[in-house]
């Protein structure tokens, strides 16, 4: 059920998030749906890829595993790519050469 709740927060359950969890594992659209209704869980290979998909997933594994303290380093790291692509957007909305901090 945790894995289910993970996913669910992380795409709905919505059509769209089943085809997002075949995309993500290769499973069946049926497969796909036991997991976000929580009927079956994931299989380890499924989990995996899953986890390396899905921020939510990964924490949930992590937490169950009690491994919490590396929940820290994820989340660090998720944190990092979202100040990137903040960074990234800033400079194209300056038109700033990222070399050199100058505008273009």
């Amino acid at each position: 059920m945790a894995i289910a709740d993970a996913l669910r927060t992380e795409l709905g359950e919505s059509h769209r998030a089943t085809k997002t969890l075949m995309r993500w594992t290769g499973a069946s659209d049926r497969t796909a749906k036991n997991w976000l209704t929580g009927s079956f869980g994931p299989s380890g290979e499924h989990l995996l890829m899953l986890a390396r998909e899905s921020d939510s997933v990964l924490a949930t594994v992590l937490a169950l595993a009690g491994r919490h303290q590396h929940l820290v380093g994820a989340e660090l790291l998720r944190i990092r790519q979202s100040l990137l692509s903040a960074l990234e957007l800033i400079d194209r909305l300056l038109n700033l050469d990222r070399a050199n901090g100058t505008p273009d």
